[in-house]
């Protein structure tokens, strides 16, 4: 019970604290698939981004979760509108693939990300992501999602 408690005040705080900072919801197009992508700023600048997604539109049978911790580490004012920001981030992945004999496997990994955005004076943003991953799972080591390259579309409010 004091479990229990204690993990519900947690949440009740995280959700307080997360109200009143901005929010990006849209797509991440890549050359491994769809996503639905969620962004949550933390603070001033760094920012959490959740994204469920296909990782071939054509093979419904492959799926993923992932979830990034994404910090700031430049603005560039290369423009008098908008915003411009570089990001990295560690993060981890949840993904179901289909093993080669009809059978889908559950893999586990990590990843990392960098990226550019550009957010415009209203509330559209731009981001453009490399997102290596590792992923773990049936005995053996998953590495084809090495150079995931993404275009993000998001909507900011």
């Amino acid at each position: 019970m004091k479990r229990f408690v204690l993990a519900l005040a947690a949440v009740v705080a995280f959700s307080f604290v997360t109200v009143a900072q901005p929010k990006a919801v849209g797509l991440r197009v890549g050359n491994y698939g769809v996503d639905v992508s969620y962004e949550n700023y933390v603070g001033e600048n760094d920012f959490l981004e959740f994204e469920l997604g296909m990782d071939n539109v054509f093979n419904t049978d492959a799926f993923h979760l992932d979830g990034v911790y994404n910090f700031m580490i430049a603005h560039p004012d290369w423009t008098a509108e908008g915003q411009w920001g570089f990001y990295v981030g560690p993060g981890a992945s949840v993904a179901v693939w289909d093993n080669g004999k009809n059978e889908n496997v559950v893999y586990a990994g990590l990843l990392g990300n960098v990226g550019l955005e550009y957010i415009f004076d209203f509330p559209l943003q731009f981001s453009l992501s490399l997102r290596p991953r590792l992923m773990f799972g049936d005995g053996k080591v998953r590495r084809n999602g090495l150079l995931t390259l993404g275009l993000g579309v998001r909507y900011m409010f």
